[in-house]
């Protein structure tokens, strides 16, 4: 068979590909009428998790899961934009691993707004100007986000869904060698995470490190001029058109980081595989055994803490401290309800949302 056969069999499948792909659009657009008429969500994580699922196990190969998931992602993306198109703040620059996590699940099609502190993402979703926001949350090398759980615990948003992504820098220059860069921009977690790599590199010739305010702003810095560098994502270096000399530059490969979808009013069917998000504000935690007292009731009803953190009530003269805290499982699950029904008066249930391990 000839290369121009194998291209024709190719045609004739895309052919058939966009049949159905309109086909499955016009059904979606009944679900977008039916939602309208009934003011129902259009962003449904845990039903988008069963179709790939589904898909996984019907796939003969030779596309792998990760493929599959990708590709009906973006369907799903365009789906959504078909059914009601949603506004989705993130925080920004564009071109941020923040961004990379917006895409990653609402498509390259929707309408995004990019915004500077995670407190204004908080704020869009809170007024309405954005149905979505995604912020970190957490990450494996560095920890918690507390700016992210403080404002959780005060804002009037649900946790719609998470998502986790692995972090990668590049090294992006228009300087064809490493010994004629004189000046790397960055920011400041960045250079840290990538500290073995710039002194295995850069030790002879030591450029300086010049810190802002993301990785996005370094690789714009660092575009056009042939004596500077950034460490960026790709998907930065992409959007300013430096090229990558090296890839994949950060200390730790296990480099991950977690991010929340977050939604006014919004609430997930369950999946069957869950996890909920909780603040509890418990009585005088400066009395022995408040907290234990209060773990106890967890561990009672066989519930799988995976996250505790503390954190001091602002303005208080006392040293007293509320609580983020993570479980798996669905908030109306008969064990959790039991806890709810005893402390419920101390409890703000965030959301319960499919689990992303």
């Amino acid at each position: 068979m000839t290369l121009e056969n194998v291209r024709k069999e190719i045609d004739l499948i895309d052919e058939k590909l966009i049949v159905l792909l309109n086909e499955r659009m016009r059904w979606v657009q009944k679900v977008g009428e039916i939602k309208r008429e009934t003011k129902g969500a259009i962003y449904r994580p845990e039903r988008e998790k069963w179709i790939v699922e589904k898909m996984v196990g019907l796939s003969k190969g030779p596309l792998t899961p990760s493929a599959i998931e990708a590709i009906f992602l973006e369907i799903f993306a365009a789906a959504r934009n078909i059914e009601l198109p949603e506004r989705v703040a993130y925080l920004g620059p564009e071109g941020s691993f923040t961004h990379q996590a917006a895409e990653s699940r609402f498509g390259a099609m929707s309408e995004y707004m990019t915004l500077p502190t995670i407190r204004s993402v908080f704020e869009a979703v809170e007024t309405g100007r954005a149905r979505f926001g995604v912020i970190p949350i957490e990450n494996n090398q560095e920890g918690i986000v507390y700016e992210t759980i403080d404002l959780l615990s005060m804002a009037d948003v649900s946790i719609a869904a998470e998502l986790k992504i692995s972090v990668h820098f590049t090294l992006a220059t228009e300087a064809e060698n490493p010994a004629r860069i004189k000046r790397i921009y960055s920011k400041d977690i960045a250079f840290r995470q990538c500290r073995g790599f710039l002194n295995k590199y850069f030790e002879q010739h030591n450029p300086e490190e010049i810190q802002v305010e993301s990785t996005s702003k370094a690789a714009k810095l660092a575009a056009g001029d042939p004596e500077a560098a950034a460490i960026c994502s790709e998907i930065a270096a992409k959007l300013f058109r430096l090229p990558v000399l090296f890839h994949n530059i950060e200390d730790n490969s296990n480099n991950r980081t977690r991010f929340i979808i977050i939604s006014k009013n919004y609430e997930n069917q369950p999946s069957g595989n869950d996890k909920t998000t909780i603040v509890a504000r418990l009585p005088k935690t400066d009395e022995a055994g408040s907290l234990a007292r209060f773990l106890q009731d967890f561990r009672k009803g066989n519930i799988n803490l995976t996250k505790i953190e503390s954190r001091p009530y602002k303005g208080s003269e006392d040293f007293n401290f509320w609580f983020f805290m993570e479980f798996l499982g669905y908030y109306k699950d008969e064990n959790f309800q039991k806890i709810l029904k005893k402390h419920g008066s101390y409890i703000k249930v965030l959301g319960s949302y499919v689990r992303n391990a």
